[in-house]
């Protein structure tokens, strides 16, 4: 089929991320957009995304990674309009489950001991700090790149990661799932876990890094283009 690709960013990136994918789903004639997730919340950003899938006519193809997968699990719910949801190095929540919560189920993350909190008027935002950036999210992406990256990143609401998830879209529809095995953010053993549950199809790409969707664009890419046929 020929579908929109509605492409969801995580915690500590932007729309950006997807550029390499997005020059090869439009080269397979998809039409793709890269949305900007708010980050302020599960349903509070599933609600945005769920806007922009209600102006699209025809099939959608919702990818999620990292916390971006939270995000479609609960935008996606019976939904006409999506096919198939695809997860990269991402959170496939059940109902009552969170990404913090996920992320602690099985050994291997680092990602708290990286973080910095700025204070808000309510609440605070999280980043990763940009000494550590790198070698905890990006370890395979080219170093100067990696401080592009590091720098522009997206901060994300602390409250986000442990808000409880609603019931998801996943037990509905086929799902997909990349797994890259040196990811330090979500436990290769977190997303297997959930993977399974979620009886998706799996790619496991060896010695990835959570920021897979940057540094091997063409892996991701054919991922989402067998999901859309």
């Amino acid at each position: 089929m020929t579908a929109t690709v509605v492409l969801v960013h995580g915690a500590f990136a932007d729309s950006s991320s997807w550029n390499g994918e997005i020059e090869r789903l439009r080269a397979a004639g998809h039409r793709v957009i890269a949305a900007a997730n708010p980050l302020r919340g599960v349903a509070e950003d599933a609600a945005s995304v769920r806007s922009l899938l209600d102006s699209i006519e025809g099939p959608i193809v919702l990818v999620g990674h990292s916390y971006g997968g939270s995000v479609i699990s609960a935008a996606a719910v019976g939904h006409p309009g999506v096919r198939a949801l695809v997860y990269i190095a991402g959170f496939l929540p059940d109902e009552g489950e969170s990404a913090g919560e996920l992320a602690g189920k099985f050994p291997g993350g680092t990602l708290g001991e990286t973080l910095e909190q700025v204070a808000l008027s309510s609440g605070a935002d999280l980043y990763v700090r940009q000494d550590l950036f790198h070698q905890q999210f990006a370890a395979d992406v080219p170093a100067a790149q990696a401080v592009l990256m590091a720098a522009g990143q997206r901060p994300i609401a602390a409250a986000a990661l442990d808000e409880a998830s609603p019931a998801p879209a996943w037990k509905d529809l086929p799902v997909y799932s990349l797994i890259p095995t040196a990811d330090k953010n979500i436990p290769p053993a977190a997303q297997r876990f959930m993977a399974e549950r979620a009886e998706a199809e799996v790619v496991e790409v060896a010695d990835a890094s959570h920021a897979v969707l940057v540094s091997q664009p063409e892996v991701v890419a054919e991922l989402i283009l067998r999901a859309a046929r």
